[in-house]
This record gives C-alpha cells, sequence and structure tokens, in this order.
C-alpha cells in the first residue's frame, strides 16, 4: 500500500510549520541547521522525531538525515504494517454542483455487513439530503468521518471496508482521520490531478552529498496567491546574486512580479524551468550556493526538476479517440443507469472511476456538468433505400467532424482567478441593484471649463470617481464592508477607489487611495499612471490591494447601462453606462415648461444588500444626484 512505501525521511510542509517525520531505524541521524532569509533560530527535535524551525520562505539543507528526501507540499506520510486489502471510500459527487457535503447520518456502524446496494449514510448536499449505496459487499472497518460531520469536501476518505470480518481489526490506526488518509488513487484520478495543474515536486536530493545550499520557494506575493507561473528568469545557472537582485518574474494572480533574493551566493540549480505553470507557492524553484565551486556537486545531487505546464491549444481528436477507449466500463449503478436514461447518453462516451470497473453516479454528473458526455445517435425508422444508413453514417461522421475543430483558449493565471473570484461573488454576496439617470450636461459644461481657461485635461471618468468619493465620504455606510468572521459590518476609515481598467491579461482595479481629499486634476494623473502600470502588467500590491468601492465605466463602448459584479469583500460597485442626448421639459426662468436637449448617464449600484439596503443605497444615489447637479462643489 501506499503508506508502507514510505519509510525513508519525509519533509511535509503544512502553511506554517516545516516538519520532518524520521520514519526510518536512522532516527538518531544528525540534522542540520536550518535558516531562512536572514532570520536563524535554535531548532530542536523533539522526541517523536519532530523538527520545527521558523517559517520563512526560504531553508537550507538538511544533511545527515537519509539518501533521498521528497519535497511534498500540503501532503502527510504514515509508515505502518502492510494493512490488509481494503477499500477506502471517499465522499461522492452527488449533484453536478456539489463540492463538499455533510454527513447527517450513518446507516452502517464499525462491524456491520455491506450488501451490494445496502445505503451506509445520508449525506446532506448543496441541494437535499440523499442516500449513499456501497457497490460493493463487505465489512465496515472504519468510520474515519464521523456523524454530523459538516463541509467534508469531495473526495476526501469518510470511510474503510475489508472484505473479511477478520480483517477489520488489522486496520492500522494510522487511519485517524479523513484530513489524513490518502486513498490510493485510480488511474483516472491521477490524469485528472496532471490537469488541475497542482504541480508536484520531482526533486531528487542526495543531502549526504550536498555543500551549504539554500533551497527557494515559490513565494506568496499576495494574500490570494496559492500558486504562480515563472514568467522569465533574470538569473542563469552559474550567475552571481547580490542581495537585492531580481532573480525571476513571477506571473501571480494578480500581475506579474519581481522576486528578489535576500541571501548572497550562486544560483546552482534552477528547480522550476522558465514557463513553469501553476506552481504551488512554497514549492521548491531554485537552489543557491555560497562558494561558486559547489555548483557542480549540487547539480550532481540534484536530479529531476518541475514539469512544464505548456498551455498549448489542444485539438480534440485525439482526446475523443482516447475517450472512446476507456468507455468501456464492467458493471453500472442503478443511479448511474437511470442517468443514462434521462439524458440519453451514449455509455461508451463516459469513463468509469469505480471499484472494478463501475460506473457511478458521479461520473455520468460529471460528464453531464462538463458536456463530455455524449449523446446516443438517433436512427431514423424510414422506408427508404439501402443507401439512407450509408448517407446517415456518413452525415454523422462529419458531424463529428465538425465538432471536433474547435481549439481551447489557455487562460493566464489573471483571468482563472478572476472567473473563480467572481463566481464565488455571485454565489456568496446577496447582490442589490439601484439604478439613477443623472443629468451630465454641468459635467461636460465644467469639464469645458476647466480646459479653456486652466488647460486642465480631465476625463469624465475623473470627475465620476471624485463625485463617487464625496458622496461615500457624505454616505459613510455605504463605504463599508461586510466581515464574514464576526458576521457584522466594518466602517472604512478612508475612501478608497478601485478602477477597473481592462488589459490584455485580464480585468485589473487599481486603487486611488483617499479620493475625497484629492483635487479632480491629481485623481486624473493618479488614474493615468495606474492603468498605464496595470497595462504592463507593472503593478505594485500596494497599488491593487484593498479599496473600499469600485466604479466600472462602459460609457466609452455603446453599453446605455449594466449591471457590475461586486468585487468582494467590497460592499458595493458603480456602473457607468455611456451619455445619450434626449428632449425632455426643462423649467424656464418664467416658470413654464419647454423641451430641450439633455445629457443623461445611467448609473447602476451593485451593493451587498447585508451591508447596503435600499435605505443606504438610495441615500448614495441621492448624494451622488446632488453632486452632478451642482458639479462645482467638487472643488471645496
Amino acid at each position: 500500500m501506499a503508506l508502507s512505501r514510505l519509510r525513508h525521511p519525509v519533509i511535509s510542509r503544512a502553511p506554517c510549520l516545516f516538519t520532518i517525520h524520521l520514519l526510518s531505524s536512522s532516527a538518531s541521524s544528525t540534522v542540520g541547521s536550518i535558516t531562512r532569509g536572514s532570520k536563524v533560530r535554535s531548532s530542536n527535535v523533539d522526541g517523536d522525531g519532530t523538527f520545527r524551525p521558523t517559517p520563512l520562505s526560504v531553508f537550507s539543507g538538511v544533511h545527515e538525515i537519509c539518501s533521498k528526501i521528497k519535497l511534498q507540499c500540503g501532503i502527510r506520510y504514515f509508515s505502518s504494517a502492510e494493512p490488509p486489502s481494503h477499500t477506502i471510500i471517499g465522499m461522492p459527487a452527488l449533484s453536478p454542483t456539489m463540492s463538499q457535503g455533510n454527513i447527517t447520518k450513518w446507516r452502517k456502524k464499525e462491524g456491520d455487513k455491506i450488501e451490494v446496494g445496502d445505503v451506509i449514510c445520508e449525506i446532506e448536499t448543496d441541494k437535499a439530503t440523499l442516500e449513499f449505496e456501497c457497490l460493493e459487499e463487505g465489512f465496515m472497518a472504519k468510520i474515519l468521518v464521523p456523524e454530523g460531520s459538516k463541509d467534508v469536501q469531495v473526495g476526501q476518505p469518510i470511510a474503510v471496508t475489508v472484505e473479511d470480518l477478520d480483517d477489520i481489526q488489522n486496520i492500522p490506526s494510522t487511519f485517524s482521520g479523513g484530513s489524513e488518509v490518502k486513498e490510493k488513487q485510480s488511474t483516472k484520478q491521477g490524469e485528472g490531478d496532471e490537469r488541475s495543474g497542482q504541480q508536484k515536486s520531482f526533486v531528487k536530493m542526495n543531502t549526504s552529498e550536498l555543500p551549504p545550499h539554500v533551497v527557494l520557494e515559490m513565494p506568496a506575493l499576495s494574500p490570494t496567491m496559492n500558486q504562480g507561473n515563472i514568467a522569465r528568469w533574470r538569473k542563469k545557472e552559474g550567475d552571481k546574486i547580490e542581495v537585492g537582485d531580481v532573480i525571476c518574474e513571477i506571473e501571480t494572480d494578480k500581475a506579474t512580479l519581481e522576486f528578489e533574493c535576500l541571501e548572497e551566493g550562486f544560483l546552482a540549480k534552477i528547480l522550476a524551468p522558465e514557463g513553469s505553470k501553476d506552481v504551488a507557492v512554497g514549492q521548491p524553484i531554485a537552489i543557491t550556493v555560497e562558494d561558486q565551486n559547489d555548483i557542480e556537486t549540487v547539480k550532481a545531487s540534484v536530479t529531476g526538476d518541475l514539469p512544464v505546464n505548456e498551455e498549448k491549444p489542444t485539438q480534440h481528436e485525439s482526446e475523443n479517440e482516447v475517450r472512446t477507449e476507456k468507455g468501456s466500463f464492467v458493471r453500472i449503478s442503478p443511479s448511474a443507469k437511470l442517468l443514462i436514461t434521462e439524458h440519453g447518453l451514449d455509455p461508451s462516451s463516459l469513463t468509469a472511476s469505480g471499484p472494478r470497473g463501475t460506473l457511478l453516479k458521479g461520473d455520468v454528473l460529471c460528464a453531464i456538468k462538463s458536456g463530455k458526455g455524449s449523446t446516443k445517435p438517433t436512427s431514423t425508422k424510414k422506408k427508404t433505400a439501402p443507401s439512407t444508413s450509408s448517407l446517415a453514417s456518413a452525415g454523422l461522421g462529419s458531424l463529428a467532424e465538425e465538432s471536433s475543430s474547435y481549439e481551447d483558449f489557455p487562460n493566464n493565471q489573471i483571468r482563472k482567478v478572476i472567473a473563480r473570484r467572481l463566481l464565488e461573488s455571485k454565489q456568496n454576496t446577496p447582490h442589490l441593484y439601484l439604478s439613477s439617470d443623472v443629468i451630465l450636461d454641468p459635467l461636460l459644461s465644467f469639464r469645458k471649463e476647466l480646459k479653456e481657461k486652466y488647460d486642465a485635461k480631465v476625463s469624465v471618468n475623473d470627475i465620476v470617481i471624485k463625485a463617487v468619493a464625496v458622496a461615500l465620504r457624505n454616505v459613510p455606510e455605504a463605504n463599508a464592508y461586510w466581515d464574514v468572521e464576526k458576521g457584522e459590518i466594518i466602517l472604512c476609515d478612508s475612501v478608497d477607489i478601485s478602477i477597473a481598467v481592462a488589459t490584455e491579461k485580464g480585468l485589473m482595479t487599481p486603487i486611488v487611495r483617499n479620493a475625497d481629499q484629492k483635487s479632480i486634476s491629481l485623481i486624473s494623473t493618479e488614474v493615468k499612471e495606474l492603468a498605464e502600470k496595470a497595462r504592463v502588467g507593472k503593478l505594485t500590491p500596494k497599488e491593487f490591494q484593498g479599496g473600499t468601492f469600485s466604479i466600472s465605466n462602459l460609457g466609452m463602448f455603446p453599453v446605455d447601462c449594466f449591471c457590475a459584479i461586486i468585487n468582494p469583500p467590497q460592499a458595493g460597485i458603480l456602473a457607468v453606462g455611456r451619455g445619450n442626448q434626449v428632449v425632455e421639459p426643462v423649467t424656464a426662468s418664467d416658470g413654464t415648461a419647454k423641451p430641450a436637449v439633455v445629457t443623461k448617464m445611467n448609473l447602476t449600484l451593485s451593493a451587498d444588500h447585508r451591508v447596503i439596503d435600499g435605505k443606504v443605497g438610495g441615500a448614495f444615489l441621492a448624494a451622488l444626484r446632488s453632486n452632478f447637479s451642482d458639479i462645482r462643489k467638487l472643488l471645496l
């Protein structure tokens, strides 16, 4: 089994702790000092062989432990005797949108006999409470997730079954919980992990021969960053590194940033080559040494590197052939058979992931959700010439060729994060929409006056930013956000406006801080500088992290009005449409109403209803309309 093969020291990286488990008989081996950056703290080896150094971004080598060290991220390994033949049951995906579930009730207890089709537990999903049937007979050996457990991730082990009743007592004690048990994954799941972008390190080090060295890890360059791409290596293997030198450029979920080295030395080995995609934070990317003569020693002792996950357009003809080969299965569950019948799917296009080649309900649901399950070709029963069948098959063949003539459009890291965060916003934030039209003529006249008298070239968007900032200052309840942990509203001290800027890599939101206290000309200058930095990917974290309110302006396009999506954790975003000339009755000085042509612009507020209700949102729009009607008050 996978648990029994690991009998060597393993470095396991948790979020704030490096742990070295001495699992071999040489537990008394000497452990060298570990240093991170420029901070060094004394470390001890506990009685259970656990080493706890200071958690920073880089660490030096561990010497004289064993001949091999495997660097893993977020995984814990255990060594035990060979367990009996058993099956690990994972949390199933019982609906297309299910990502986690709750164990409401266990129908079977530890030691109970399980027949094929028996309901072993009840699972509460995002839709309903469903029964989970077992497709193999055996005995319930151990329940890993107790009754009442909440938010259990799909795929997480929940129970262990065995074929023989006598094998229950031989199940090792290391099966102590769902979070610490790793199932021996099937071939299909292993292939899915390769596509997921979660790269693992295949670096092998002969530490007994390594000189003093430092392992550089993928840094967390933004609060939301959990992986990054190596865009470019500024330093090559063998190059001299000074303190503060930029060694590589890393594409994060926000921008492409430079990674500076905090120690001098020589770049001995690059573990993540240029172009590596989706490298997890904390994963080793390079090794440096103090002495130039040690470079060749490191190269000889460290073999392997990270696989380069290149994003290339993929032709789906070969993929369809592979899918056809994998479509065969031995058995099928009743629920999966019912779904295939209801949706008219072709069973040969489905891939079975269950034990002994069983097609599960989750396999069919995943195929329906991803659109991979092809429908059965319907044969038309018409009394025609014998050549009709050949014509029909030819037509189906041409249709298949047309359907496989598309290409995947690769997404960069920024667009992936934008897609995920916007989806989370629509799912988790109760959006409230309020819309109002404002007369734009006073603003246009004011802008023209600034240009003619003071040669100040400001855009309509610059004045809109100032008007929104002043309105937020006058209605501070709208300048707030929702604290999820506390379950309460937090009022912001400053008015920081995030401006949506479209770039080739995706939508960026640089921030104009304290916009209510700045002049319109200063806001205009800052917006131009920030927009240019965003387009070339040179924004620093402080220039796009934070913000209390957002503005999205599509007035330069033929868009009259739209509803924007809130950018969490902010509670509001204002969608600005284009100005349109309309004819409206205008009251003259003598009190009579006369038709006149005015320019109107639509403003739509998308607000988090937990923070901004109808009263607060209405007060904000009223203050904003007042600013547009008397635009000169913005100069105060």
